[in-house]
């Protein structure tokens, strides 16, 4: 029995590395003004998350306590700590990188980002 405890746990812990790894899901949506970015992370609060960007890098931090004094029968289902980093398909405006709005609301996380061209039209005659 002690076999099997043991290959169960090791299961869940490869299946929750997994997760942590490739997830969460992220949606990305582009428009001439603004990148809409949409992250599900269910089970986390507002303070446990942490978003910087830093040029076109977006982390995502979250990290939340469970206590011990809970029993229950499966455990380690869903990620604990999520360390993402994302580079962003844009150029972002200056002094926008310190955004401050993001949107968390029933596990998904919303932000809108300004953005800028990069380059300069040319046009054809």
């Amino acid at each position: 029995m002690g076999l099997v405890k043991d290959m169960i746990k090791e299961i869940e812990n490869k299946s929750r590395e997994f997760y942590e790894f490739i997830l969460p899901p992220i949606d990305m949506f582009l428009d001439e003004n603004d990148l809409k970015i949409v992250i599900d992370i269910p089970g986390f609060s507002k303070k446990d998350i942490e978003l910087t960007i830093n040029d076109d890098i977006l982390s995502i931090k979250a990290q939340k306590v469970i206590g011990k004094e809970v029993k229950s029968l499966i455990v380690n289902q869903r990620p604990n700590i999520i360390d993402k980093k994302i580079r962003l398909p844009i150029n972002i405006k200056e002094g926008e990188e310190n955004m401050e709005s993001a949107k968390y609301e029933n596990g998904i996380l919303t932000l809108i980002i300004p953005v800028t061209k990069k380059g300069k039209n040319i046009s054809i005659e």
